[in-house]
């Protein structure tokens, strides 16, 4: 597990478009990591910043259904299920950071953000395209930005949880 910032590989400041995504896309991933370093799984699993029910598993486990959401399930095609959550209970990616155990729970985002990196390889152009839920056609450039803000957004209450739990502060 990442423990420090300067452990994380930096943003590429000069790159090709493809590069630059990916690129923050992984720092994101990293800085999660990071955010949740150090932490017992009771701090991991505490609910700190109320009356939201995120905790810093909770986002673990709710990033790895998102990378498996977006990745394998829209742009691979794959026809499989999601890992937590399901339409009679929505909330499911969040809620079983109460039960799963902490390293299952990273090994299965790890998992799914390698897969994610081997979807992405195969894809030839940012330009290739994919249907989402709601019958949209996307870009892949598209889901990278998207993935970027999803990541950014939910490191932002990583950093509220963080620093409810332990006073830890960081960029």
């Amino acid at each position: 597990m990442t423990t420090t910032a300067d452990e994380r590989i930096d943003r590429p400041p000069i790159a090709d478009e493809r590069s630059t995504l990916v690129g923050y896309l992984e720092y994101h991933r990293q800085t999660l990591e990071w955010k949740c370093a150090g932490l017992t799984p009771d701090q991991l699993r505490t609910r700190a910043v109320r009356p939201s029910t995120m905790s810093l598993l909770g986002l673990v486990t709710h990033l790895a259904d998102v990378e498996r959401s977006w990745f394998q399930r829209r742009v691979a095609g794959q026809d499989i299920p999601p890992l937590f959550y399901s339409d009679a209970d929505p909330d499911g990616d969040f809620e079983v950071a109460d039960t799963i155990a902490v390293d299952e729970a990273f090994a299965v985002w790890r998992r799914e953000c390698a897969r994610s990196r081997e979807i992405l390889e195969r894809v030839g152009s940012l330009d290739e395209t994919f249907e989402s839920r709601r019958n949209e056609v996307l870009s892949v450039r598209w889901l990278l930005i998207h993935m970027i803000e999803e990541y950014a957004r939910h490191n932002g209450h990583a950093d509220l949880l963080r620093e409810r739990i332990d006073g830890a502060t960081g960029e």
